[in-house]
């Protein structure tokens, strides 16, 4: 038996429930893990809302990111064996696959090796992050040295990541967050300048620190209303990468028209299954985050608030109260 986490009904995170389930075996292609630490993220709240790119199937699991010890193995797999160190990369749907609990299968496409000398912890704050971030700047912005990089609400995992990302390439970030108190935490991880949304005229700084030029790349987990400020602050023939829902007005989000055509601008929606759906750059992504990891250029950013497996409901509140620094982890 197992401990896995489902829920019932869509809802807040206290439709989450803890439940004993037996053990499930893996089957063709799949391997099954004893799990040590899950990574939450925001796919996993709107999933469980119920506004998410795919409804869930109810009763439902879910979970992209968990990370522990291979316990077994289903036929047909190659390249792994029981008592290997492996992290999930998010490659899957969640009505097929959910990694929240004491057990998990996954198929062995989405599974990858934790690197030596990273924690179980850490190896649940990999995959989501970097590979959402790298896509987006390395294979379709193709980021080069000195471009300004705009990153927006830029203390999620995948903002800290982002930042690693673009200081490895030696960009200059420009990162956002909503007031001051997070200023000094994305300062030290490698932002160049920030801007607190809610306190300084976002348009007008960012045209400052760029001494006019604007923003050569920009990133996006907001979207609504806010679209028309990145547009103005877009340089010519700028991507903006819209990759999250944020915003309360984010069924509104509009394009920004004018700007658009006198820019050249690119306004991109874009999700993780970009990477993961084409062979050759969910390939390359995997092997630049491996180097990246091993060189130092990146090394995942965790929340100081940590929550066990009990605490899973208390772990989707604090998500959603957007008080986070980097990786929400849960240990198991």
């Amino acid at each position: 038996m197992a401990r896995i986490v489902r829920f019932h009904q869509l809802g807040g995170p206290e439709v989450l429930q803890l439940e004993e389930m037996p053990l499930a075996a893996p089957g063709e292609g799949e391997v099954r893990l004893h799990v040590k630490a899950l990574g939450l993220n925001r796919a996993e709240v709107v999933f469980r809302a119920g506004v998410y790119i795919e409804q869930a199937k109810l009763p439902a699991r879910l979970g992209y990111e968990a990370a522990g010890m291979i316990d077994a193995v289903g036929p047909g797999v190659e390249g792994f064996q029981v008592g290997d160190r492996v992290s999930t990369i998010p490659a899957f749907s969640m009505n097929q696959y959910g990694v929240y609990g004491e057990s998990a299968i996954a198929p062995v496409h989405a599974i990858a090796r934790i690197p030596n000398g990273l924690s179980f912890e850490q190896g649940a704050a990999i995959w989501m992050a970097y590979l959402t971030a790298y896509v987006a700047l390395v294979e379709y912005a193709h980021m080069k040295l000195g471009d300004y990089i705009l990153l927006t609400a830029a203390s999620s995992s995948v903002g800290y990541a982002a930042i690693q990302l673009v200081k490895a390439a030696g960009g200059i970030v420009i990162a956002t967050t909503r007031t001051h108190a997070k200023k000094q935490n994305l300062l030290d991880a490698g932002a160049d300048y920030v801007i607190a949304t809610q306190e300084e005229d976002f348009v007008q700084r960012t045209m400052e620190i760029t001494n006019g030029h604007g923003a050569d790349v920009i990133f996006d987990p907001i979207a609504g209303a806010f679209v028309n400020q990145l547009a103005e602050v877009a340089a010519p023939r700028t991507t903006i990468f819209i990759y999250g829902a944020l915003s309360m007005d984010v069924n509104n989000t509009p394009f920004p028209m004018m700007a658009a055509l006198s820019k050249g601008l690119t306004v991109k929606a874009y999700t993780l299954f970009e990477v993961t759906s084409n062979p050759e750059w969910f390939e390359r992504g995997k092997a630049y985050i491996y180097d990246a990891l091993a060189t130092g250029k990146l090394s995942p950013i965790i929340d100081s608030q940590r929550f066990t497996l009990n605490d899973i409901v208390a772990a989707h509140r604090y998500m959603e109260s957007n008080q986070q620094n980097g990786k929400i982890v849960v240990t198991v």
